[in-house]
């Protein structure tokens, strides 16, 4: 181990401190325990949330590559086998026309796109996978005060359940905090955000009709609406619309909902009825300028918040887990310091690989469908048409979903590496 680090050790409380006990910093601080990395896990939520969280009306589309991190993590094995749902096929429908775009899994060698799993139950599973681990510390109803990064230290003041005031230090700084994250603004990253200006409502609705397991996604004039295919004759709602027709759409009873969802989709599911509450969130995407700095990395949404209609944000929160943790356990074996650029650069190069293009696609496909333009309508109808008739473009889009492992990245060129300025240190309030 190189002597200045050593020597710097013994004034650390932790090797990393992660900011955030959400699925993506819970599953972080799993991998780093597994090559014998310390972490100091901080969360503003009380431990009995963390532990038992609510349901929340999300659901979560897990790629093939997602779920065997997930196994590796012990993560699957934790969520209740009537909870996971398959998705073997999605439909795009352009408005009301009949012939929608398909995928499904054949040519992938695998009998499914992917699973479908609520929010909540990740979580609760992420909670229960650190539980016991002696190498993670989690502090829940622990509020950030202010962070320090400076050429030797990243530093986080925060107080505790107790309402005491602490200040914990480490070679490396993650926030895992959401796509609105205070750390990320703090440590002086921006982050280019979309405000699509529209709202989206959540929701379980059983139906009489089976769902035979295949996902919709119907554009509309004016609204979206996304099917995910759930078990027990459910399935998981999805309505996107300007955010002041969403507000009044949410105060409908139950009955008028369910009556109007049941007439976009044309009955194809039967008699819908309501299952739950219904939730409300703002529509925001989120991709950050960097995702790394000095001593700070970003995970999860505070890396990339991703549109919901593809439910493939979390699958971007585990492989951003996979990269940066392989990373800084190669770090530890060669004894090299955690938080510096050399060992953190490799990240970012890849996870922006990994992650731009869809990201970016995402986006410009929501604003193809959305638009209620007539020629926007004419394009969508060219667009649905010709990838139908490419199946060497369906197979690829299949088989980034079902592909199990991440790619074997070409030997990339050097980074030039950023200059540590020889100041004092960069303290946020």
């Amino acid at each position: 181990m190189p002597r200045r680090f050593a020597a710097n050790a013994a004034a650390f409380d932790t090797d990393v401190l992660i900011i955030g006990a959400g699925p993506s910093g819970l599953a972080l601080a799993r991998t780093l325990a597994d090559a014998k990395i310390r972490s100091i896990v901080l969360d503003a939520q009380d431990a009995a949330t963390l532990a038992e969280p609510p349901p929340d009306g999300r659901d979560i589309a897990l790629t093939h590559r997602a779920q065997t991190i997930m196994r590796r993590l012990g993560l699957w094995e934790r969520l209740p086998a009537d909870e996971l749902a398959p998705l073997r096929e999605a439909v795009v429908y352009n408005g009301s026309d009949p012939r929608p775009l398909r995928f499904d899994a054949r040519g992938s060698g695998e009998d499914e796109l992917g699973h479908l799993v609520a929010n909540h139950c990740i979580r609760r599973a992420s909670w229960q996978a650190v539980q016991g681990c002696e190498f993670i510390d989690v502090r829940p109803a622990t509020r950030v005060l202010g962070l320090s990064i400076d050429a030797e230290t990243a530093s986080v003041r925060c107080r505790g359940a107790d309402g005491g005031e602490v200040t914990l230090r480490a070679p490396l700084m993650v926030a895992a905090d959401s796509r609105f994250s205070e750390a990320r603004r703090h440590a002086g990253i921006g982050a280019q955000m979309r405000d699509f200006g529209r709202s989206v409502i959540v929701c379980r609705m059983a139906h009489t009709e089976p769902n035979q397991a295949v996902a919709q996604e119907c554009f509309h004039t004016g609204h979206t609406l996304a099917v995910l295919p759930m078990n027990g004759g459910e399935s998981s709602i999805v309505v996107t619309v300007s955010s002041d027709v969403a507000a009044a759409m949410h105060r409908w009873d139950d009955e008028t909902f369910a009556a109007w969802v049941q007439q976009q989709l044309g009955s194809r599911l039967g008699t819908m009825t309501l299952r739950g509450a219904r939730h409300l969130y703002p529509l925001v995407a989120v991709y950050a300028q960097r995702f790394v700095a000095p001593r700070f990395a970003l995970i999860g949404d505070a890396a990339v918040g991703m549109h919901p209609v593809t439910a493939h944000g979390y699958n971007f929160g585990l492989y951003g887990v996979e990269v940066l943790g392989a990373l800084l356990a190669g770090a530890r074996r060669a004894g090299r310091d955690l938080g510096s650029l050399g060992v953190l650069q490799p990240y970012e190069t890849r996870h922006r690989r990994e992650t731009w293009p869809v990201y970016h696609g995402t986006n410009a496909v929501v604003g193809l469908f959305t638009d209620d333009s007539e020629t926007a309508r004419w394009m969508r109808e060219a667009v649905i048409r010709v990838a139908d008739r490419l199946p060497v473009l369906k197979l690829a889009i299949t088989q980034k979903l079902t592909r199990r492992s991440g790619f074997t990245w070409p030997s990339l060129p050097k980074l030039p590496t950023l200059p540590t300025l020889p100041l004092p240190g960069r303290r946020y309030q």
